[in-house]
């Protein structure tokens, strides 16, 4: 347990209100009834208005309650040192165990959790931010079901790391739905702005923070009167008050001056008190300061410039102390209230007696004495044992003088910090590195670090830092394709993936290696492979194709590009079997999802190609495993979103629309960590709008597209399923043939170009034959019929099944009934289940059967087709038949009923009257939605 207790209770004066709110909230989260609860409290005010004071008594009734403690302060000095209050948070409670202690403690957490609390060392990938933060609130989330109930005090949040105090605002809200009460007490002006949340407080807590108030006149004449004697006159109180201005800390320390210098507290005095109350500030107490000798000047310094937790034996080395002079200098510090033994629970040594004090010391170092004092530090404590990363906040404080020690501490506590998750500090660590600085022959790998930590903050600097670095000369091959990998890696995630084949293209001629001349050309390959706007597609893939055949999947780099020929040969709709045959080559062996110097995507790819060719469930296969290495990884951003939103594609490709939609919106929850209009949203928003749309949410799917800004103009990277495909599908939904031609033809002059004729991957030729039919129908027939051969050519039976269902519906009436029956045969064959229930329903409409009328409703409802389902139940009955078991209704329809459903079916909803109303009443779906999408199946359907 984290016990910050004082050595003695300090009187608490006018703080009612506040202790009340305490008393309740503890109140809450001790009872065992159903009120039982947690809650976040804030005490704001500017310093020395009593919020430490009163956080002591927060601990002293949660401890008298039984309540585990978790306790932290945030610190001006230590505010670079990322998770330094997390650490101080957690690590008491999980700190002295063994390693397989703490990986049964931690879970599949450990390794992303562990490096940030300092509990064990980084291994492998860095996480991303996000991924630490899930795994930070795990950690605490299983503290307090284990713990509870738990109270976590947090001091000076404004000077809290960023890293920490960005996860707990945002993890702030939960509280109130666990047993715990988190307590925050911060100065307002100085609260950051990703720690908002501490300003609006959620539920139960109310809508705003405890503000303190000054003291009182009263108060403070009460507080004298305690300290010094009754006999205290109400002139001198009434001038304490005026020259502290009810400020509890100054009227505190006054008190003690009063005491301590046998002051009489009467009339007389009075004056006295303004220098005695100027001595507690700035430049008075940097004066009373020097009065205490040089040494003790020195030590202070020394101790301003450590922080919080001073150890003694450090800051004596600091101030050029012997162990005798160190002891006699804290003796003096501690007898003029300047310095206390920290307390119990706490790192031994020595902390200041208020922010305050330690605030008005540091700024009273001359400048350059300060900037040397801090260079000195960071070598006492390097050598104390305390590690790079304690030394790197220092560093940051000094002036560059060409140093290689310091060039190579903060290149160390740079590593460290980004494998622990905390990419910002190590950007900052390394752009000090830059400055010192490194030399000649090391600047381009500085550069080359600084790149890769400034990757997720911030890509425009990370290319200006990777183009410095290609630009310095240096003779490693392994730094520079390095550069030049992660260099064409970010140029391609910022949408310019033209750019990023130049690159590659650039440094392949000359790059020596065979090896490494082949890795290059695989990047460029994947890079090509998703540019939209590829020049000469066709002769990128005569190259793949013959480079390929030459491989044998010897090592990583050649199954990537063979795994790239499977991905190019899908595309172009190749043979199905042409496309496994080089998937499953890549496959022999174990493919990860995460290797640390490559990315994902070409295992992405070749788990795709499995998709389209009718084998989703070796997809799914591979997408757990995929998943489940991110997960391990602590890769909760991007990676994550990718993986969930697929899996949605590939279960909306299976015909289970429900799962789909819900895949889809967790990827689309984790592309909004992301960021708006990146690749990860846009796969996230045009599946999760293909989903709607074929679960007869055309509404809903306008509006989703609409509040995202999904629309022109589209991505210059390849996103499946394509993003204008899907916008034009939505439109074609909305009943504006006009305008999803419009797009369909656009998409046509993108894609055709490219090579790309799969209409598996891309329908969009399909789309347009809909699009065109009633003004064009020999053009509709045309565009059906190409996209028939294509699909039979890639020879996908869902593929072809969804070309013969399109070609029925624009065909001529006497030629529609053997493309249709066709289409049934070969999508039963197959996994799409949604198409085989749109084949079924237009052919038992065509035919008046029942029976086949039946099969498509159960196969409709089995995929979550919710409008196609009510829609064909309308049918159905129309027609005399009976619903099977399972039925939506709860009763059978009227004739009125009936014929409201026939308006709406035949595109009229106008006319189905309040009988409409009882029809989707009867189903548990909206009039409104119902309607729409019994008009928008209607339309499609023909």
């Amino acid at each position: 347990m984290t016990d910050r207790r004082t050595r003695t209770r300090r009187p608490i004066f006018e703080r009612e209100a506040e202790l009340v709110a305490v008393d309740e909230a503890l109140d809450r989260l001790t009872d065992s009834g159903p009120d039982a609860g947690g809650a976040l409290l804030a005490l704001s005010g500017p310093a020395g208005l009593g919020k430490t004071t009163l956080l002591a008594e927060v601990r002293r009734r949660a401890l008298a309650r039984d309540c585990t403690l978790l306790a932290a302060r945030g610190g001006e000095q230590e505010q670079s040192q990322p998770f330094h209050v997390a650490r101080q948070l957690i690590q008491p409670q999980l700190a002295g165990r063994s390693e397989a202690a703490l990986r049964d403690a931690l879970g599949s957490w450990y390794a992303i959790v562990g490096p940030a609390l300092g509990l064990c060392a980084p291994e492998g990938a860095p996480p991303d931010p996000q991924g630490l933060r899930d795994g930070l609130d795990w950690v605490l989330t299983h503290l307090t079901v284990q713990r509870a109930p738990v109270v976590l005090v947090l001091d000076d949040a404004h000077w809290a790391d960023a890293e920490s105090l960005s996860w707990l605002a945002a993890f702030a809200p939960r509280a109130e739905h666990l047993s715990l009460l988190l307590v925050v007490a911060y100065r307002p002006d100085e609260l950051p702005a990703h720690a908002e949340s501490f300003r609006t407080l959620p539920g139960r807590a109310g809508q705003r923070p405890l503000t303190l108030a000054p003291l009182s006149a009263a108060a403070v004449t009460t507080l004298v009167r305690e300290a010094v004697g009754e006999h205290a006159d109400d002139a001198f109180c009434q001038e304490a008050w005026t020259v502290t201005t009810g400020n509890p800390f100054e009227a505190v320390e006054l008190t003690a001056k009063v005491r301590d210098k046998g002051l009489a507290p009467v009339e007389a005095s009075a004056p006295l008190l303004r220098d005695l109350v100027a001595a507690q500030r700035g430049s008075g107490l940097v004066a009373r300061l020097h009065n205490l000798g040089p040494s003790t000047v020195r030590f202070a310094w020394a101790c301003s410039v450590l922080g919080t937790a001073i150890p003694q034996r450090i800051a004596a080395r600091v101030a050029g102390l012997g162990a005798e002079e160190a002891a006699d200098a804290t003796q003096r510090l501690r007898d003029a209230r300047i310095l206390s033994a920290a307390p119990e629970g706490e790192h031994a040594g020595l902390e200041f007696v208020h922010p305050l004090i330690a605030t008005a010391i540091y700024r009273g170092i001359p400048d350059a004495l300060r900037v040397a004092l801090h260079g000195k530090t960071a070598s006492a404590v390097v050598d104390a044992g305390l590690g790079s990363s304690a030394a790197a906040r220092h560093l940051l404080e000094t002036q560059p003088e060409n140093d290689p020690w310091v060039v190579r501490t903060l290149r160390e506590a740079a590593a460290d910090n980004l494998r622990a998750g905390a990419p910002e500090a190590a950007r900052r660590q390394l752009a000090r590195a830059l400055q010192e600085p490194p030399d000649f022959d090391e600047r381009a790998a500085v550069l080359y670090e600084l790149g890769c930590a400034s990757l997720l903050t911030e890509p425009a600097n990370t290319v200006n830092h990777l183009r410095a670095a290609l630009a310095e000369p240096f003779d490693d091959p392994a730094l520079r394709q390095g550069i030049v990998i992660r260099l064409a890696q970010v140029l391609s995630h910022s949408d310019l993936l033209s750019e990023a084949s130049e690159l590659l293209a650039r440094e392949i001629p000359h790059t020596q290696d065979a090896r490494a001349r082949l890795r290059l050309q695989s990047e460029q390959f994947m890079w090509d492979a998703f540019n939209a706007a590829e020049p000469d597609s066709p002769a990128r893939s005569r190259r793949l194709t013959k480079l390929a055949e030459h491989l044998t999947g010897r090592d990583l780099t050649e199954r990537y590009i063979i795994g790239l020929r499977a991905w190019d040969a899908c595309l172009r709709g190749e043979p199905v079997e042409v496309v496994l045959h080089h998937a499953d080559r890549v496959l022999e062996e174990h493919f990860s999802w995460a290797y640390e110097d490559r990315g994902f995507e070409v295992p992405v790819l070749t788990a795709m190609v499995h998709m389209y060719a009718d084998r989703p469930g070796r997809t799914e296969e591979l997408f757990e495993a995929g998943t489940a290495e991110f997960e391990r990884q602590g890769w909760y951003g991007a990676h994550l979103s990718f993986a969930h939103s697929l899996r949605g594609y590939v279960r909306y490709r299976r015909g289970r629309l429900e799962e789909a939609e819900e895949l889809a919106r967790t990827g689309l929850r984790l592309a909004e960590r992301v960021g708006r209009r990146t690749p990860v949203h846009w796969y996230a928003i045009a599946i999760l709008v293909t989903t709607l749309i074929a679960r007869g949410r055309t509404d809903e799917a306008w509006e989703l597209a609409h509040d995202h800004d999904y629309g022109e103009p589209f991505p210059a990277a390849v996103v499946f399923p394509d993003s204008q495909t899907v916008y034009a599908e939505l439109l074609l939904a909305r009943g504006d043939r006009k305008a999803a031609a419009a797009e369909l033809e656009a998409v046509d002059r993108r894609l055709t170009p490219r090579g790309i004729q799969n209409p598996s991957w891309c329908p969009w030729q399909l789309h347009l034959a809909r699009a065109v039919a009633p003004e064009d129908p020999a053009g509709a027939r045309a565009l059906a019929a190409e996209a028939l051969r294509r699909a039979r050519a890639f020879g996908a039976p869902s593929g072809i099944g969804q070309a013969l269902r399109v070609s029925a519906e624009v065909a001529a009436p006497q030629d529609r009934l053997p493309l249709l029956r066709e289409a049934v045969t070969l999508l039963a064959a197959s996994p799409a289940g949604y198409e085989l229930a749109l084949a079924l329903a237009v052919l038992g409409t065509e035919l008046q059967d029942r029976a086949v009328l039946t099969r498509a409703l159960l196969t409709s409802r089995e995929c979550g087709a919710d409008a196609l389902t009510a829609t064909l139940a309308s049918r159905l009955l129309t027609l005399g038949g009976e619903l099977p078991c399972g039925s939506s209704w709860e009763d059978e329809p009227t004739p009125e009923e009936l014929s409201a459903a026939e308006a709406v079916i035949e595109g009229v909803p106008s006319q189905a009257g309040p009988e409409l109303s009882a029809v989707c009443r009867k189903l548990g779906t909206d009039p409104a939605g119902l309607a729409d999408a019994l008009a928008s199946f209607a339309r499609g359907a023909g």
